[in-house]
Formats: structure tokens, sequence, C-alpha cells
């Protein structure tokens, strides 16, 4: 049953890293979902955290595609639990993410080049009006987007399992420990991009007190979670005090002041 599963989320990560809608090619997501799947979720949880904070400065502008962090995370996850090295094979699991992540760039651009035929014969059935054959060519598209990615990852399940532990104990200690110190540049670059974006001076005070607040460690998740939302209760209550007399629409006029 395993393996059903496994094919089962490659399949939304590959769809979801064009749908976009539940965010299942999220590197977070999906590798645990692969944890889970596998009864290594402590380990799939960690290396999915860690490739999210990669995953954060890959963005397709405009020509230029991102790399593919669907496959990436599924791929990654599949050779971390069949190694059996645990949360202790994250480095190396990541060290393989990244020209996991270069070949599916390859092969989302083949599937997108494929699409553009599709495309045209969508032209041509919405000119007769035929919507069945304009659904069904979508539908089409869609499974080839997660084909790219359940084909890799059957071809890897199949690898029998001390494969994979020694391809991953040969690897050299250089070439683990530079990819280690190339992921953590990208995950700073990611995470400078985010800054960047929220950098505002109504937000900065919150980014200040939570970097604090995530500091204590004797502060859990919830008691974060508790902080968090009473500081936006705060800051939406007094914010529309000072604005009642302007409008009827509280959270209108909030949205207004980030214009």
């Amino acid at each position: 049953m395993t393996w059903i599963w496994i094919i089962l989320i490659a399949f939304l990560a590959g769809v979801e890293g064009i749908l976009d809608e539940f965010q299942f090619h999220q590197p977070l997501i999906a590798c645990t979902l692969v944890g889970l799947a596998t009864n290594q979720l402590p380990a799939c949880l960690v290396l999915g955290g860690t490739l999210q904070m990669m995953a954060l400065g890959w963005a397709n502008i405009g020509a230029s595609v991102a790399p593919d962090a669907a496959l990436a995370s599924i791929a990654s996850s599949i050779l971390l639990v069949k190694s059996g090295f645990g949360v202790d094979g994250v480095a190396i699991a990541i060290a393989c993410s990244i020209p996991l992540a270069v070949a599916g760039l390859f092969l989302t651009m083949l599937i997108r080049t494929m699409a553009v035929g599709m495309v045209h014969r969508m032209d041509e059935a919405a000119n007769q009006a035929d919507f069945h054959t304009i659904d069904r060519i979508q539908r089409m598209a869609l499974g080839l987007q997660g084909l790219r990615v359940v084909i890799p990852a059957i071809l890897l399940w199949a690898i029998p399992n001390e494969a994979v532990y020694v391809f991953m104990q040969s690897m050299p200690t250089w070439l683990v420990m530079g990819l280690d110190i190339g992921c953590s540049l990208v995950i700073a670059v990611g995470y400078a991009l985010v800054i960047n974006m929220i950098a505002t001076k109504e937000v900065w005070p919150f980014f200040v007190l939570g970097f604090v607040f995530a500091m204590i460690h004797q502060l859990t998740l919830l008691a974060l979670f508790v902080i968090g939302f009473a500081l936006a209760f705060l800051y939406i209550h007094f914010t529309t005090s000072k604005q009642s007399t302007s409008s009827d629409d509280p959270l209108g006029d909030i949205l207004d002041d980030y214009e």
C-alpha cells in the first residue's frame, strides 16, 4: 500500500505545480505527506522545512522557469526514506535535491512545450464550441504534469534500499558539505526576498517582536501563536478605532494603508 500512496502524493504534487491551489507541490507539504506514508515523519518533516526555505527563492520570472520543487521534494524524500539514515541523512538528501530540481526543470519545460500543441487543439475546439474536447485536453495536460513526477518517483521507489544506502554512503564529504553550504546560501536569499516584500513600517515591528519571541526557548508554538494573534487583534483594533469616522469598511481602510 505504501507505493500507492507515494504515487498519489507524487501525482498531486506534479499537478499542483501548475494549479497552485492546494499547495501539494510545496516541499513542506509534499515531504510531510511522504513521511506520513512511509512512517518516517520526523526526518521528512525536517527535510521539507529545509527545502521550503530554499524554494522561497525559486520563482518563474518571464521566460525563466524555476527549478522543480515538486520533483525535488518527492524524489529526495524517497531517497531519504530508502536510505534508512533518518534525520542524520537530511543533509545528503538535500544535496541530492539540487540536481533533482534541475532535472525536474527540464521535464516541466518538455511538458509545457507539448502543451503548446494542446492549446492549439483547444483553440480549434473552441471555434466549434466543443467544450467536451476542451475539458478533455485540459485533463490530459494536467495528467502529463502529474506523470512528470510520478514516473521518476516510481523509478526511485523501485531501487533496492541497499543500493540507495550504498550510494548515499559513498558520496564524498566535500561534495555534501559544498552542496550544503550552497543550499544555505539559497535559503538566505529566499528569506531575504520574503523580508524585502514585507519591509514596511507597519510590519517591521511585528517581525522584530516575532524574532525576539522565537529566540525564547521556553515558549512553545502554541504560545507564539497566541502572542501573534493578540498582537494582530490589537493592531486591527487600534487601527480601526482611528479610522472609525472614515468609512463603514474598517478592513478596507486597513488595506488602503498598504497601498
